[in-house]
């Protein structure tokens, strides 16, 4: 298994990628969410140790409190619509949470009786943030979802692609932005995973070593019922650039009537 894995990163670091979204710090699996159903998911990130000059009109990330709500809804059997309020508190601002930006995601999935050999998805997320938290009026993200299942092992590969199509940086080309995560299923209540996400900068301008991103995610997911999972990790950036400690957890919680996806 630990061989697996050390190949899976290795093909993620030889082929990929901008840092992760510190408002969402997730690997997206294969399934949707259920047609009719609803999924609510609040994510809860702390910066422990993140960037400390503003970079352009975004302020130092370090110390900053995130806090975003997502809801889903599952459509039809192979498409999703969601909708995220992003919310953060940054230090020194007496006002507590302030808006931070919305977004909106479609995502479409491959079927299961197409019998492919992995679960295939794609989701196309639009986001809209304020200038405090990033400079671009509108960034657009592509993100193709690749998942394998092994016995008690699921392996994910999101190899995402970004930029801003309005504001600042509208101008430039796309950045990868991957993510990827090993799961173990100990019991059907728990699952121990690691995920990983990193930056090696533009497309054909790869930045210097020194100045990628690469994360790392120990965590967990625990099925407190058969609804509502809550997901827990902390993350360490292994270079000097970007965030190198974040603590973020995740509740998600399905509600409604609906069916299994085919």
């Amino acid at each position: 298994m630990f061989r697996t894995f050390c190949g899976f990163l290795f093909l993620i670091c030889a082929t990929t990628c901008m840092a992760q979204d510190p408002f969402e710090v997730q690997v997206y699996e294969y399934e949707l969410v259920p047609k009719g159903m609803w999924n609510l998911e609040t994510h809860i990130n702390y910066i422990g140790k993140g960037t400390r000059t503003p970079e352009g009109t975004a302020s130092p990330s370090n110390n900053q409190l995130h806090l975003t709500f997502e809801l889903t809804r599952g459509v039809t059997d192979w498409f999703e619509m969601a909708g995220y309020l992003v919310m953060a508190r940054r230090p020194g601002i007496n006002s507590g949470m302030e808006f931070a930006g919305w977004r909106l995601r479609p995502r479409w999935s491959a079927p299961k009786s197409w019998d492919l050999p992995v679960g295939l998805s794609f989701s196309a997320e639009v986001a809209f943030p304020r200038k405090q938290y990033e400079e671009a009026r509108t960034t657009l993200e592509l993100r193709p979802i690749i998942e394998k299942k092994l016995g008690r092992v699921l392996l994910d590969f999101n190899p995402v692609v970004g930029k801003a199509i309005a504001g600042p940086g509208s101008g430039a080309g796309w950045d990868f932005e991957p993510g990827a995560r090993i799961g173990y299923t100990v019991n059907p209540k728990l699952d121990l995973s690691l995920e990983y996400y990193g930056s090696l900068g533009p497309v054909g301008e790869f930045f210097p070593t020194r100045e990628q991103v690469h994360q790392f995610y120990p965590g967990f997911d625990w099925n407190i019922r058969e609804n509502v999972v809550w997901n827990w990790g902390i993350g360490v950036g292994v270079t000097g650039s970007g965030n190198r400690l974040v603590y973020k957890t995740r509740i998600g919680y399905m509600f409604g009537k609906g069916q299994s996806n085919p």
